[in-house]
């Protein structure tokens, strides 16, 4: 049974007070555990290269059992999520702002980050009429896995304890995504010289909370927009609440990616995309808010070094740092990504 949160734990436009008369829409996830799920599954103890194969090309995501992660590490792991995302708003402030952003920074309202880990615009919150177009369902925090990233929090004891669970999870995690990897390197016949393209330095972790609606009438807001994933794999960890959905192009269609038990979700993201000369999907998604229960899901991102250069017979040669400044770029003046149309060969510079 899910504890309800702390309404002082939020962002003050997440709060019960500031929804009374948002417009009702449709955007909010509900939890059927009944219906078929039709997410392929890839077993990572025997890798079936031609059912991954068909999974890449298909749907850009796929379902990991056998992951080897522990169950007793992602317990802990949830508990101390709801335990640091439970702080009052004000105190997650003060405390975030006094750590390095290398090690841990706080984010809400948008998904889009700095390198740094700094929000890349302020969502308003001035609370005016639809002034929920304006942000992001979604409360965050951006843990880099590199190297310059560890630093110390002793004086910080529970972020001090995260850290330590976090950086466990992600040694898994670097491990799960080069079998992956490796295996979509194999069935795509990329010879060796390939293999650096993930970087493990690269790394990072963001743990999402999207908090639950109170009013009768939700927002019309999503807890993230339709979108794909600037990397090259994202594994995904989620909770028991519902809200994922995944845009399946062979069907045209939405599909709700239901939450199973002791499963990761594997993302495509835009630079296996660009690798695997389009054969390969980056899978478009969202996330849906929930009116009676909070979501929290902790993303595993990994990409190329910044100075791998991406090599295509559709794409110009563009290096994973060219492709950020590109994006980042685009969400300041578009207020959206754009993405490897960017860098298509002969493309069309109508944006």
């Amino acid at each position: 049974m899910q504890q309800s949160p702390s309404p002082e734990s939020y962002p003050p436009c997440f709060r019960q007070n500031h929804l009374s008369n948002q417009i009702h829409s449709n955007h909010v996830a509900e939890i059927n555990h009944d219906r078929e799920d039709p997410l392929p599954v890839i077993d990572l103890d025997r890798i079936d290269l031609r059912k991954l194969n068909e999974a890449c090309t298909d749907w850009g995501i796929f379902r990991l059992i056998n992951h080897g992660i522990p169950s007793s590490l992602l317990s802990e792991l949830h508990e101390h999520t709801v335990r640091v995302f439970d702080l009052g708003y004000e105190s997650k402030r003060n405390l975030f702002s006094s750590i390095p952003t290398s090690s841990i920074s706080y984010f809400w309202g948008t998904p889009a980050l700095t390198p740094a880990g700094d929000a890349l615009y302020k969502p308003n919150t001035h609370h005016e009429k639809d002034d929920s177009k304006n942000y992001n369902w979604v409360e965050g925090l951006n843990v880099p896995l590199g190297p310059s990233s560890q630093i110390q929090l002793h004086q910080h004891p529970l972020l001090h304890d995260f850290r330590i669970l976090l950086e466990e999870y992600g040694a898994h995690q670097a491990r799960v995504a080069k079998s992956v990897f490796d295996s979509m390197l194999r069935n795509l016949k990329l010879g060796e010289e390939n293999e650096c393209c993930l970087s493990p330095s690269t790394g990072i972790l963001r743990v999402y909370r999207y908090p639950r609606c109170y009013s009768d009438n939700p927002p019309k807001v999503w807890g993230l927009d339709v979108h794909t994933d600037s990397s090259l794999v994202t594994i995904l960890n989620q909770d028991e609440v519902g809200g994922l959905q995944i845009n399946s192009e062979k069907d045209d269609a939405w599909i709700d990616a239901k939450p199973i038990p002791n499963t990761l979700l594997v993302h495509l993201g835009d630079m296996m995309q660009a690798i695997s000369d389009d054969k390969y999907k980056s899978v478009k998604h969202r996330v849906k808010v929930h009116k009676d229960k909070e979501r929290i899901s902790i993303g595993y991102f990994v990409f190329p070094g910044d100075d791998y250069v991406i090599r295509s017979s559709i794409y110009e040669p563009f290096t994973y740092s060219d492709f950020r400044t590109q994006v980042q770029h685009d969400i300041k003046a578009l207020g959206a990504k754009v993405g490897l149309s960017r860098f298509k060969l002969n493309k069309d510079n109508d944006f």
